[in-house]
């Protein structure tokens, strides 16, 4: 499931390919933007916020994706076979000399000029692996809505960017509380521990195909299982922290774990 430590990688997969390469084939396949053609214009770079791709091109254009619950970018030489699904998943092709770049099941895909990339990321809280980020502002975000469940609150990429639902999950687990605790229930100097560790546990995995929270972390300092994650994906099996079954429920289409004997706060 993509998240903030997916699409940086993501990101920096498709600056190492594109940047610096003048694109032979540009071709979206969504309606509105069907008929733009880059073909001949060089790629700036790529770079990520929250989770949000920016394929910045020369002439003042950026290509904005996003790859929700299951987008993807592949790369391939030219000549391969492309294997990450079926043709009519594909959304976008960004050919080069030397690479190709293919999006399937992209959500949102448009171009727009570099100068309003604003228009698309300027509602998004502070990046938690961005340079500009700040833990404190992220607090102050969380706490505007006292009354909102902290898993709702974590997954507002308004209030800060690059929570998805397992980093989500797996927060709330450390936080010893249930994603339906009210922010403002949860004492403020949990609540500092609980960003603390958001950014810790992203910038842990931003390198690493394989997502891992069971490290050591300033929330949870013992180290690391052979399992890569405490809650998510282990509903019915036993807590890794006190064996009781992790439980599973369904809220707004998204899976929510949470171990009951180790997370205190209202639950469905």
């Amino acid at each position: 499931m993509p998240e903030g430590d997916t699409v940086l990688r993501t990101a920096k997969r498709l600056d190492t390919a594109l940047a610096g390469q003048v694109l032979t084939r540009f071709d979206l396949r969504v309606p509105r933007f069907a008929t733009v053609d880059l073909t001949g214009r060089t790629v700036l770079g790529v770079a990520s916020r929250g989770k949000h791709l920016l394929t910045r091109v020369e002439g003042g254009l950026t290509l904005h994706s996003h790859l929700r619950m299951d987008g993807a970018w592949h790369l391939y030489a030219p000549g391969e076979r492309w294997r990450g699904g079926p043709a009519h998943q594909i959304r976008a092709v960004l050919g080069t000399a030397e690479r190709i770049a293919v999006g399937y099941r992209l959500p949102v895909l448009e171009v727009l000029r570099t100068e309003d990339e604003e228009r698309v990321t300027g509602h998004l809280g502070p990046d938690l692996l961005g340079p500009g980020w700040d833990p404190e502002a992220a607090e102050r975000h969380l706490l505007a809505a006292p009354g909102r469940p902290l898993g709702a609150a974590l997954l507002d990429q308004r209030n800060l960017a690059g929570i998805g639902n397992v980093f989500m999950c797996e927060l709330c687990f450390l936080a010893r509380v249930t994603p339906w605790l009210p922010v403002g229930e949860l004492p403020r100097p949990a609540l500092t521990r609980l960003v603390g560790a958001a950014a810790q546990l992203l910038e842990a995995n931003r390198d690493r195909p394989t997502r891992i929270t069971t490290g050591p972390t300033a929330a949870f300092p013992r180290g690391r299982t052979r399992e890569k994650l405490y809650v998510y994906g282990r509903g019915g099996r036993p807590c890794l922290r006190c064996g009781t079954p992790v439980r599973r429920t369904e809220q707004n289409n998204r899976p929510v774990y949470w171990c009951p004997g180790c997370q205190t706060g209202p639950a469905p």
